[in-house]
């Protein structure tokens, strides 16, 4: 009778536990759309097939190519290939995405850094060209532009704390108090790459958050820093600050100003990397 309990109980356990192996399991999400906290895998192992291309800022760089205030970026290489921001018009977007090449329906992850129509703008439009994707957006976005993403059928997550997106790609989280805002940072064997749509609380903020999380080398920031306005003085301690963390690369647009960027190329030299529309940040070129 006692060998029998137990032969039904390992029996029970077995089915349990081959049931549970074979439970699809998605990291990305935990609860009504939420992202979870999760753990660094490692290091992308090879980071040279990884290109940022800019498809959206006010800066020029490519002939043919139309500027207009605001910012975005198809990033190529990861896991996901990934549309960051969406600038301010959704027929420019795709105008300068066609002449470059580039398959609106091969996107597969939009991540919005923040509210501001200069990077959300062109969203409902792409959306329209493909809504097979899934955005991820800060949690404090208003309801109805929740409800516009869902309309046309696409899906969203809601990003509050630091959390992964895909394998080796990380939301800072939302930071900041008025202007809420995520930064997106890739994990790769060179180093850090850290992305930012305004860096609306502050860009050195932004790069000691994704410095905490990872305790690793800073390899490349770009994307608007908040700087069109700034004195000398703040951009100088900017760019000490960005000395401090170690940053080898950078690449300052949209809402950095023409003073900063000056003085970011001052200070980086040849790791100063000009970005304006059509430019393509190949990362096997940096060392």
């Amino acid at each position: 009778m006692c060998k029998s309990f137990w032969i039904i109980v390992f029996g029970i356990a077995t089915v349990i536990a081959l049931l549970a192996a074979n439970v699809p399991r998605d990291n990305n999400y935990g609860g009504r759309g939420q992202m979870q906290e999760t753990e660094p895998n490692k290091p992308i192992s090879d980071a040279n097939n990884i290109n940022i291309t800019v498809i959206f800022d006010n800066n020029p760089y490519k002939k043919g190519l139309e500027t207009s205030w605001g910012f975005s970026c198809v990033i190529s290489g990861t896991e996901n290939t990934i549309l960051f921001d969406t600038g301010g018009d959704g027929k420019l977007l795709l105008e300068n995405m066609s002449k470059m090449g580039i398959d609106a329906n091969n996107i597969e992850t939009v991540v919005l850094s923040h509210i501001h129509g200069d990077h959300t703008g062109g969203l409902e439009m792409f959306l329209q060209k493909n809504p097979k994707v899934c955005v991820y957006l800060p949690k404090s976005f208003p309801k109805r532009f929740k409800e516009m993403v869902t309309s046309y059928g696409a899906k969203f997550v809601e990003v509050e704390k630091h959390a992964k997106i895909c394998e080796n790609v990380y939301s800072t989280g939302q930071l900041g108090t008025l202007t809420k805002e995520q930064g997106l940072i890739i994990q790769t064997e060179k180093g850090l790459i850290i992305i930012t749509g305004c860096a609306h609380p502050g860009i050195v903020k932004m790069v000691k958050a994704s410095k905490v999380l990872f305790n690793e080398q800073i390899l490349l920031v770009m994307g608007g820093f908040h700087l069109e306005w700034a004195t000398r003085g703040k951009i100088e301690k900017i760019i000490t600050a960005f000395k401090d963390f170690n940053v080898k690369y950078v690449g300052p647009c949209h809402c950095t100003g023409d003073k900063a960027r000056t003085l970011f190329e001052k200070h980086f030299a040849k790791n100063y990397i000009n970005i304006g529309v059509g430019k393509v940040v190949a990362i096997k070129g940096l060392q």
